[in-house]
């Protein structure tokens, strides 16, 4: 009989240590999709890649779809980045294809049929991992359920980034302590500052995830900024005259984004604009093309006979036309893990009708991040008229942060790729010579260069 109570006893203390065991321990982590082999790339790819989505609003049941990258150099230690592709509405696989990832089109062997694909040396992803993410959603394979879903802020986004991170790193612990930082350009000028202080002023995500800055390129921040510092920049770059641009600031007295207040400053503005409506706006140098925008409603007929248009390889359009071959190939779907249903035609750059711009400037998230330790990159290239150089200089300048290092050249290669000034408060500012809209799609290996040095413990480029 004793011997019958004991074994119960035991037994008993078994599955309650298995009980409590069971309640404390982390949930399983959800199946990984990781991709070996994509269709239109020779072989099996050389780096490791993963896609999948994360739900963040379980109200309207929103799915954040993502594709990971690891660091080609060392996954353990080196960086996190959450990259968000402009827009509003531009998709990560924009960004991937076209911007910072190890994939690209050939567009220059291109002749007709299903798009084939390389792979590209000089990505990011030679020394960071990269969490390429759909957002807002609405945005590329990033959908909802529910259509209230789509009824978004951009504050509402950047909280639903702060749940993607959280959810994304509880399923990848083995990332959990390496340094991260969020990144995006263009619009997403305004959505990486509001995402990185909502978690640095929320105490449960700044304990979770170890954010260390942030980077910014070619970006949106404050429209004071960024379209007043266009007609200075095209003076500057020899696109007005001397007379024009002194009729402008004279009459508009430095304003040249509200609406003009006399005659004198809005026939200046028209000279100008007449005299430079034919630039292209992402690149100065670079022809224009027409725009590889596709509609929802756009006929594969159409899109058919814009692959066929010959025009010539510089045109970068043609790579962006390409993407929509391959990003609504259903096989590629099935590969990348899509819902059934989620979405119809996929679409590079799409319109968010439900999402509304709720933040003024992103000048103040600049200042209280900065101020509070977050290190801060924020670069231009230099033949950018979209988001001008001479517009961020102007914002950064508002901040009335002390200059650590004055302008200088930085190096790429032993040639000279840009100039740089640091200021205090842990804030980089950098010229990308040559680079447009955005910067590393025109000069990758500089960029490459500059990201690999900045987040580098010497942190300087």
């Amino acid at each position: 009989m004793a011997t019958t109570r004991a074994t119960s006893t035991l037994l008993l203390l078994l599955l309650l240590v298995s009980a409590t065991w069971a309640a404390s321990a982390p949930t399983t982590s959800r199946a990984r999709n990781v991709i070996t082999h994509v269709k239109g790339f020779p072989g099996r790819l050389p780096f490791h890649l993963e896609t999948g989505y994360v739900e963040v609003d379980n109200t309207n049941t929103v799915e954040l779809f993502y594709y990971f990258i690891q660091s080609e150099r060392s996954p353990a230690d080196d960086p996190l980045i959450l990259w968000i592709t402009g827009g509003p509405g531009c998709s990560a696989l924009s960004g991937l294809l076209f911007e910072i990832g190890p994939l690209k089109f050939d567009v220059a062997g291109y002749t007709e049929g299903f798009p084939q694909l390389f792979y590209f040396q000089d990505s990011w992803t030679k020394v960071s991992n990269v969490i390429f993410l759909d957002a807002p959603v609405g945005t590329g394979f990033s959908y909802a359920r529910e259509e209230q879903g789509y009824n978004v802020t951009l504050t509402q986004t950047g909280q639903q980034l702060v749940v993607f991170l959280t959810k994304w790193l509880g399923d990848h612990p083995e990332f959990a302590s390496n340094p991260l930082y969020i990144g995006g350009d263009s619009y997403s000028g305004y959505t990486v500052p509001v995402t990185a202080l909502q978690i640095a002023n929320d105490d449960d995500a700044r304990a979770r995830l170890n954010l260390k800055g942030y980077l910014v390129g070619n970006a949106a921040t404050d429209v004071k900024y960024d379209s007043g510092g266009k007609v200075p920049f095209m003076h500057g770059m020899g696109l007005i005259s001397d007379e024009m641009y002194e009729a402008a600031r004279s009459s508009c007295r430095g304003d040249y984004v509200s609406t003009p207040t006399n005659a004198d400053c809005a026939n200046a503005l028209q000279a100008i604009s007449m005299a430079t409506f034919a630039i292209n706006p992402v690149h100065i140098l670079e022809p224009i093309c027409g725009f590889a925008l596709r509609g929802r409603a756009m006929p594969e007929t159409t899109m058919d006979q814009r692959l066929r248009l010959g025009l010539p390889v510089e045109c970068r359009d043609n790579g962006y036309r390409l993407s929509y071959l391959w990003a609504d190939d259903p096989e590629v779907r099935a590969t990348l893990g899509i819902h059934e249903g989620s979405i119809a035609s996929w679409s590079r750059c799409t319109a968010l009708p439900l999402f509304r711009h709720d933040v003024d400037s992103a000048i103040p998230y600049h200042a209280e991040l900065t101020q509070r330790g977050y290190r801060a990159l924020v670069y231009n290239g230099d033949h950018d008229l979209d988001m001008t150089f001479v517009g961020t200089q102007q914002w950064i300048r508002t901040l009335g942060y002390n200059v650590v290092t004055a302008w200088r050249p930085w190096y790429s290669n032993r040639q000279v790729a840009g100039f740089t000034t640091v200021y205090d408060h842990n804030l980089t500012f950098a010229t990308v010579k040559g680079g447009g809209h955005t910067a590393p799609e025109y000069r990758p290996k500089e960029c490459l260069d500059m990201l690999d040095r900045w987040t580098s413990p010497a942190g300087e480029l």
